[in-house]
């Protein structure tokens, strides 16, 4: 009769370490996704694995894990015993980007303002909360406004109730967040923003699908256009620009 060997005492311990460095990889990952959307990470910018283990605090190991899953995403490359750079912008695979982006979205308006669909009333009336306010009323804080764009558009794919639609769009948003927030570093940007939401939240609410969608491809396409023309220079300008809101 063959028995059950008690598992030895050591695993449970390594098992607690292993969750722990996943943790730590895995918040290194986020950080350094987040210094990359902020400017803190720009282009072109060189650095080692010791720095951002001492900026961050966390030894070299799990930074490493981390800098190779945002290898694999294109964001950084590994230099032959030079350390690391952060990518130059790949403008190509943004168009891709930007094309799926717009077929997610306006099929989900589309979805939105079907009559006989169960969808999430509840996230529309917290964006109209936000973008249907009087002009006194409007944010002026460009990486607020940044944020709630995101949501904006994040919450109409996820209101029509598609699970993996979302998933894939939310792929998406992540992958194209920095230069949409160079999009907020100008204020007739921001008020072009508010007034278009505007525009697509009412046809939305109203189950004007055709207008809606109409509204939101031009809204994107404005978005993309802007893309385009995007330079190393304005990146830098919102570095700074950064860096002075953080001292004030």
């Amino acid at each position: 009769m063959s028995t059950v060997r008690p598992r030895p005492e050591a695993s449970a311990p390594a098992a607690a370490d292993a969750s722990a460095f996943r943790t730590r990889a895995d918040e290194v990952y986020a950080q350094l996704k987040r210094d990359v959307a902020d400017f803190i990470l720009v282009p072109g910018d060189r650095f080692t694995e010791g720095e951002i283990s001492d900026r961050l605090g966390v030894s070299r190991t799990p930074v490493r894990q981390a800098l190779f899953r945002l290898q694999q995403e294109g964001f950084v490359e590994v230099l032959f015993r030079s350390g690391w750079r952060v990518l130059p912008f790949d403008f190509d695979q943004f168009e891709q980007l930007y094309d799926l982006r717009m077929v997610l979205e306006t099929t989900a308006v589309h979805r939105l303002c079907e009559t006989d669909r169960h969808i999430d009333r509840g996230l529309l009336d917290t964006l109209a909360d936000i973008w249907l306010v009087p002009a006194a009323q409007r944010s002026t804080d460009m990486a607020q406004v940044a944020q709630w764009d995101e949501a904006f558009h994040c919450s109409l794919v996820a209101a029509a109730g598609n699970a993996e639609m979302a998933r894939v769009h939310g792929d998406v948003t992540d992958r194209i967040r920095i230069i949409r927030r160079l999009d907020f570093t100008k204020q007739p940007r921001i008020d072009a923003t508010y007034d278009e939401h505007a525009k697509i939240l009412k046809a939305v609410r109203a189950n004007r699908g055709d207008q809606a969608a109409m509204l939101l491809r031009a809204h994107i396409e404005t978005s993309q256009a802007e893309v385009r023309k995007i330079t190393l220079h304005q990146v830098h300008l919102a570095r700074h620009a950064g860096k002075a809101s953080t001292t004030r």
